[in-house]
């Protein structure tokens, strides 16, 4: 997939639906470590061809230089990299994306090789790019199920991921998304220390 653009301004304040460019949050109660508490970017979604998208609340803790020799002298070699899913984590997926306020527009460009990303950089240093091993993948109606079982809470809080890494906290996500659900979220990973 090469770029998306969403215009924010067409859309009303119904209940979200899934889309590529919406934010999928974990319902507390989902206990796959594969997707516990985590916060997907969906890259692509359609009905019938199934839905794709990356964990961009698990930060690697390393970059793109220190992951491969090849990017060492790279103008990316400081790229993060996040631990995008768990369906293919031995490739790497490099991900560039953009919200903007005053035109109410996320793009994204998504796979796409460190020359591309270099092309958009030099036209507009304020993308965001990332480092994704992995990516997480659902086939066809199986994200459906999954959002008539409440397994996920869909966001459409794009403007978080022009922050730092760091800040992007599922919890906070949660419960600005969804303030019924603070006491699940505030539970702990082991009930006998409540």
């Amino acid at each position: 997939m090469d770029r998306m653009r969403i215009n924010r301004s067409h859309l009303d304040n119904t209940e979200p639906s899934p889309h590529a460019g919406a934010l999928l949050l974990a319902h507390p109660s989902l206990l796959d470590p594969n997707f516990r508490r985590s916060v997907i970017l969906l890259t692509a979604y359609g009905e019938s061809e199934g839905a794709m998208g990356v964990v961009v609340n698990r930060p690697l803790g390393h970059t793109l230089g220190e992951y491969d020799a090849d990017w060492v002298d790279s103008p990316l070699s400081t790229v993060p990299l996040f631990a995008g899913g768990p369906v293919a984590q031995d490739q790497l997926i490099l991900v560039a994306w953009k919200w903007s306020a005053e035109a109410g527009t996320f793009q994204l460009y998504f796979g796409i090789d460190g020359e591309k990303v270099q092309q958009l950089l030099a036209k507009d240093p304020e993308f965001q790019i990332r480092g994704f091993l992995g990516h997480a993948g659902w086939s066809a109606g199986q994200l459906d199920v999954e959002l008539e079982q409440k397994s996920w809470v869909l966001s459409a809080c794009l403007p978080i991921l022009n922050t730092t890494p760091e800040k992007i906290d599922w919890h906070e996500l949660l419960c600005h998304e969804r303030p019924d659900l603070r006491l699940l979220a505030d539970a702990p990973d082991d009930p006998s220390l409540n």
